[in-house]
């Protein structure tokens, strides 16, 4: 039940030539607190719940635990999430053996685009494909728990 990931902010678009699927998800938060997180998320025809434990040191790794729920429980639970949903479109790519979600940011969040490569372990390799930019694994701005609360429109010119 452990998460390990690393995240990176997107310096072209190049991945939507490279992308298998696209979906569509809005997520909201029932709790932002980084001990325990708590998202609900519909992603088209599939609706879930998941919680999040605090982040390493390193920003790698933390507990999750996810459970399908049905899209009418997920409608029902976003409409009393905390303030700020979140809309993005994600991008599925294949590099080597892993796969990378690339997720574009709308509403408030719109210019942001941000990629994650989920691993087996911390130093595990990785292929890196020429679009990832700068890694921001552990930078909290970037925790879509944070977004909902902190939209990159408001800081993204500091």
């Amino acid at each position: 039940m452990l998460e390990i990931e690393r995240k990176f902010l997107v310096n072209s678009d190049a991945y939507r030539a490279e992308a298998y699927d696209e979906i569509e998800i809005i997520q909201g938060f029932l709790n932002t607190d980084p001990d325990r997180t708590v998202r609900v998320r519909l992603t088209g025809s599939k609706g879930f719940i998941t919680v999040k434990g605090r982040t390493d040191a390193d920003g790698t790794t933390r507990f999750e635990w996810e459970r399908e729920i049905t899209p009418e429980e997920a409608r029902n639970l976003l409409s009393i999430c905390e303030k700020g949903v979140i809309r993005k479109i994600r991008y599925l790519v294949r590099s080597g053996n892993h796969l990378v979600e690339v997720d574009e940011f709308y509403d408030e969040n719109q210019g942001l685009v941000i990629a994650e490569i989920e691993l087996q372990k911390v130093d595990e390799h990785y292929d890196k494909p020429e679009w990832l930019g700068i890694e921001v694994t552990g930078d909290p701005k970037y925790y879509n728990s944070q977004l909902s609360k902190y939209p990159y429109v408001t800081w993204k010119k500091q």
